[in-house]
């Protein structure tokens, strides 16, 4: 007796390593291995439990399957745990992305604000040696005076640039561009995003670089003086057609194209919107794949068809 007792308690402690094992190689993207190996460990323990004594296996079945229950909830619950710790991670890589983007994005206003700098020194600078050419010759005073007029228009328009450089800096002013990449991600998925840029474009181009096979479409760019804010609203208002339901930072959407421009609209009326998925590049790479099929389908010219060979 004292024998079978030391096999059992050998046994039900190589049970009990194996949930062990079980927990600790939990990991976030294991919840499936996990379960089938749970269900291996309790057959296990079934072999164990009722080895030498059938009449008590229906209720060592009933126990197991209890059993089973717990062990299961305890895995659920270390896997919600990896499940928090891995979004926690997804979070903080997004916020370090964000971080690098503005601090870019405001290298780059910062940039330009020292090019405007420059051409608005250059543009002052003629204005003044343009004055001291003025004599009595009115003709030569008219064409020197409207050359004035240009270079103060365009000041003007520097000045402009400028401030909006300072508001996009400083502020929350930028553009919220909706894209699609129809060839990475399907025809009902958009990214809805915001640039502080004067050129919303630059960070468009930026997305369609090696990361994707195919580069974006714009439809649309919309100016705000609070774009951070605008993205917010567009973002709460598709929260259930998110890709990623994880990362809340990721920016993806699954959304027809109507429900997408009823959208915008009902948040900026005055938006422009473009329907068309041009997917240039996507619908180029079908046709040279049809025409590779057409070619390895056609018959070699001077070559006899299965056909003909036959009936030969």
């Amino acid at each position: 007796m004292n024998e079978v007792r030391i096999k059992f308690d050998a046994k039900k402690r190589i049970v009990q390593s194996d949930l062990q094992n079980i927990i600790y190689n939990l990991k976030f993207d294991k919840l499936d291995k996990n379960l089938v190996a749970l269900d291996h460990m309790i057959s296990k323990f079934e072999a164990i439990a009722i080895e030498g004594n059938q009449t008590i296996a229906p209720t060592i079945r009933k126990f197991l399957l209890q059993m089973k229950s717990l062990f299961t909830d305890l895995v659920m619950i270390e896997y919600e745990y990896y499940v928090q710790q891995e979004r926690i991670k997804e979070e903080q890589r997004a916020i370090r992305e964000q971080m690098r983007l503005e601090a870019a994005e405001k290298r780059e206003l910062e940039r330009q604000q020292k090019q405007l700098e420059k051409e608005e020194s250059k543009y002052t600078s003629e204005i003044e040696n343009l004055r001291l050419q003025l004599s009595s010759d009115s003709q030569q005073n008219d064409t020197l005076t409207n050359r004035i007029k240009e270079l103060e228009a365009m000041l003007q328009n520097l000045a402009e640039k400028k401030e909006e450089i300072v508001n996009r800096a400083n502020g929350q002013a930028g553009n919220v561009y909706v894209i699609s990449n129809l060839g990475s991600f399907g025809e009902d998925v958009f990214k809805i995003g915001m640039t502080r840029r004067l050129d919303p474009q630059e960070r468009v181009n930026e997305l369609g670089d090696a990361s994707v096979p195919f580069s974006f479409d714009v439809h649309s760019f919309i100016f705000s003086e609070n774009a951070v804010a605008l993205e917010s609203a567009l973002h709460d208002a598709l929260n259930n057609k998110r890709v990623n339901k994880v990362n809340q930072r990721k920016e993806f959407f699954r959304v027809t194209l109507d429900e997408l421009e009823e959208l915008v609209y009902q948040f900026e009326p005055s938006a422009s919107f473009s329907r068309t998925m041009l997917a240039e590049q996507y619908r180029q790479t079908l046709a040279i794949e049809q025409d590779l099929v057409d070619i390895d389908m056609a018959p070699v010219e001077g070559e006899d068809s299965m056909e003909d060979a036959v009936a030969g």
